[in-house]
C-alpha cells in the first residue's frame, strides 16, 4: 500500500476498502455491498462495527458517546449530523449508545454523556465532553486535526 492508498471501513457493510486519497472527494463506493463510503451521516456502531471502524480506518474517527435518555444528547444529535455532512470524507462520524453497548464504552472511561473522542490510529486523540451547538462541533473538530 502507499501513502496515497488509504483503508476505509465501510459504514453499512464494515468492509475494508482501499481507496486512493484522490478518490475520496469523488463519492467512492464499498467494493463489497456497493453502498457509498461515505454517506453524510453518522454510523450507529455495535461492539463489532467500533472495533473494526476504529482499527482499521486511515482516516480519523470521532464517536459521539451517547445514549437515548439524555436530553443534551438528542439536542446535540442534529449539530453532530450536519458536522458529518460537513466535514466528510476527511473524517469517519460514528455513535456508539453507551446504555446499549456499555461494555464498549468503559474502556475509554466515559464518565459523562455526550463525549466526543476523536480517533486516530485506533488510539484517542482529543475528547471533549457536554452538548456543543453545531458551529462548535466543527470548530473542535477543525480544531484537533
Amino acid at each position: 500500500m502507499t501513502e496515497d492508498s488509504l483503508h476505509i471501513v465501510c459504514p453499512h457493510c464494515h468492509t475494508t476498502n482501499r481507496v486512493q486519497r484522490a478518490q475520496l472527494a469523488q463519492q467512492p463506493d464499498c467494493g463489497s455491498c456497493h453502498q457509498p463510503l461515505f454517506s453524510g451521516e453518522p454510523v450507529a456502531l455495535d461492539a463489532d462495527s467500533f472495533a473494526k471502524q476504529l482499527g482499521r480506518n486511515h482516516i480519523p474517527v470521532v464517536v459521539d458517546f451517547w445514549a437515548p435518555w439524555c436530553g443534551p444528547c438528542l439536542q446535540m444529535a442534529p449539530g453532530y449530523a450536519l458536522a458529518a455532512k460537513q466535514l466528510e470524507p476527511r473524517l469517519r462520524f460514528a455513535k456508539l449508545d453507551t446504555e446499549a453497548y456499555p461494555h464498549v464504552a468503559q474502556p475509554f472511561n466515559i464518565r459523562s454523556i455526550p463525549t466526543m473522542v476523536v480517533f486516530k490510529g485506533g488510539r484517542e486523540a482529543a475528547r471533549i465532553s457536554g452538548a456543543l451547538p453545531p458551529g462548535e462541533i466543527v470548530r473542535w473538530l477543525q480544531s484537533v486535526l
